[in-house]
């Protein structure tokens, strides 16, 4: 038996989303302005990684997910880009929101590739 795990990207950019939503929940929580501004940060991270991998021509996405990942990340870096550590707490909801959602439809499809 052996101790090697492997995690697909699907997997590991589900993981990232989930962290990321935690972090802009505790930053919400707290209202420190520090630690909004490092969650945020970290968010638009995650989506310009998901945007890059969904913008590649060999990502094996439907023309229909690629769009709406595209479309969610423009949202996420609008919203925050354009409002900063001001961000309203009804736009955190909705990105903590998406993160989560998202995150759950990439573990599903996962398992699903997987047979599982």
């Amino acid at each position: 038996m052996s101790d090697e795990s492997t995690i697909s990207l699907p997997e590991l950019e589900a993981d990232n989303l989930a962290e990321a939503a935690l972090l802009l929940d505790h930053a919400r929580e707290n209202r420190d302005a520090g630690k909004l501004a490092l969650a945020l940060d970290n968010n638009l991270q995650v989506w310009t990684a998901i945007r890059t991998i969904a913008a590649r021509p060999d990502a094996t996405l439907t023309e229909t997910a690629r769009g709406n990942l595209l479309r969610l990340s423009d949202f996420v870096a609008t919203s925050t880009l354009s409002t900063g550590v001001k961000i309203p707490n009804e736009t955190l909801n909705t990105l903590i929101n998406v993160n989560l959602q998202i995150s759950e439809g990439l573990l599903e499809g996962a398992k699903r590739s997987a047979g599982l």
